[in-house]
């Protein structure tokens, strides 16, 4: 077991299929990964403004964020973040672990992250009688889902607001210099933050792409960015096995090239969900190139085990397993004592937790699928906090890096992700 940062990683259902020796013989490799990013000198060294991110949100950074969220919540109740990909699944992963009290933020809507028409439109019904502001993050501007999602936002700013009105209420995180997002918000004097150029959209959740909504959410951004500087310390060595994020990389690489090329990332609490999604992006993005990389998908159990559970026991043995969870979410709720006769025969529970119970088919579900031929490795938390999710994130970005770089591949870029766009403009007729 090894703990950071308010993280533990257990690894020991990984035991019956991983030989500790082959583990230490990756050292050397995964040491030369972190010293390419350290030094700058590994693939994408350009996109490496992450690695230290932490360390360097000053004090300004975080006033100006809270000084949005104060502005934002003095004329309006829901702000609606339009972005896609990296663009909002962090700020969405974030506010679904630690939902701020009941008025201490504005509500946050999200936009643009699809093309489905009935997605858009029960946003606007939502918007529709509540006085409302728009942030939209993109460093282009031109990407297609966001940029016809915000026409349609922007264009309900102005009937209801003017176009004056309509000004005040957008704030855009964007590219500093360039683009086409960046040259409207000139031009209409809207509030703007930058997103950095040397940081990718999938590790940019503690730039203002995810420091901003957060903050007008009422999110308590200043833990979040504690935590994460709590992790990337634990993480800055070379070293294998007293290194969280090089600990986590190594395992799943070792297993992959062994054959379980899948990685489910299974937890049992359901506010964790859109971090699972969230972590997908950052390795599948991250790792699928050249015919290689594993494969991310998720569950959320027990719910799921009453489905995918079926296939993780008795599929096709190319599955590792992580399990993400929470030691405890709400510790007060417990099974009540039933008086009658106890038909439903859970007398025995009565008085106990749920987070007890949770914990318990936690541990379970691990054993009972490491028998069944899954290894299982094990991140949890005390409790998800804003300082334990942010060092999760640095956790999972830094092991990403080293991953990516042990597969011999680029972790920054994602070449494959133009494909569809372009088959796509080339259907829609749009202009050369």
């Amino acid at each position: 077991m090894l703990e950071a940062a308010g993280v533990s990683l257990d690894l020991t259902g990984t035991g019956s299929f991983l030989e500790p020796s082959h583990l230490d013989a990756l050292a050397p490799r995964v040491a030369a990964a972190a010293r390419g990013l350290a030094d700058g000198t590994c693939a994408g060294h350009e996109f490496l403004g992450w690695l230290d991110l932490p360390s360097r949100i000053d004090e300004p950074a975080l006033a100006a964020c809270e000084a949005a969220a104060v502005r934002a919540r003095a004329d309006a109740e829901v702000c609606v973040v339009v972005g896609i990909g990296g663009s909002y699944l962090g700020a969405r992963a974030i506010l679904d672990a630690l939902p701020p009290a009941r008025g201490a933020g504005l509500e946050v809507l999200f936009a643009g992250t699809g093309l489905c028409s009935a997605a858009l439109d029960r946003v606007l019904r939502q918007i529709a009688n509540r006085d409302f502001r728009v942030c939209v993050v993109s460093k282009s501007g031109t990407t297609l889902e966001p940029a016809v999602a915000f026409r349609a936002l922007r264009a309900q700013l102005r009937k209801r607001y003017g176009d004056r009105g309509a000004a005040a209420r957008i704030t855009a995180v964007t590219d500093a210099r360039r683009g086409a997002l960046r040259q409207l918000a000139d031009a209409e004097g809207w509030e703007t933050f930058v997103i950095p150029d040397d940081i990718g959209g999938r590790f940019s959740v503690l730039t203002p792409v995810g420091l901003v909504p957060l903050a007008m959410a009422g999110v308590d951004v200043r833990g979040l960015v504690d935590g994460a500087r709590a992790m990337q310390s634990a993480c800055a060595g070379e070293g294998l096995r007293d290194n969280p994020a090089h600990l986590y990389a190594a395992t799943r690489y070792q297993l992959y090239t062994q054959g379980f090329t899948t990685e489910v990332m299974s937890s049992f609490h359901s506010g964790l969900h859109n971090l699972q999604e969230w972590w997908k992006q950052l390795f599948g993005e991250s790792e699928g190139k050249q015919g290689q990389g594993i494969f991310p998908a998720s569950t959320v159990f027990t719910t799921d085990l009453h489905s995918l559970g079926q296939y993780l026991q008795d599929g096709r043995r190319c599955l590792q397993e992580t399990f993400l969870c929470a030691r405890q979410a709400v510790p007060g709720l417990t099974v009540p004592a039933d008086d009658g006769a106890d038909a439903d025969g859970l007398g025995y529970l009565a008085g106990r937790s749920f987070d007890e119970i949770n914990w318990l088919a936690f541990e379970a579900t691990r054993q009972a699928h490491i028998q069944g031929g899954v290894p299982c490795q094990a991140i949890s938390v005390a409790e998800v906090t804003p300082q334990t999710v942010g060092a999760l994130l640095y956790m999972f970005e830094k092991a990403v890096g080293v991953g990516g770089l042990l597969l011999g591949l680029n972790p920054f870029d994602q070449p494959g992700v133009e494909a569809y766009k372009l088959e796509m403009f080339r259907r829609l007729g749009r202009p050369a």
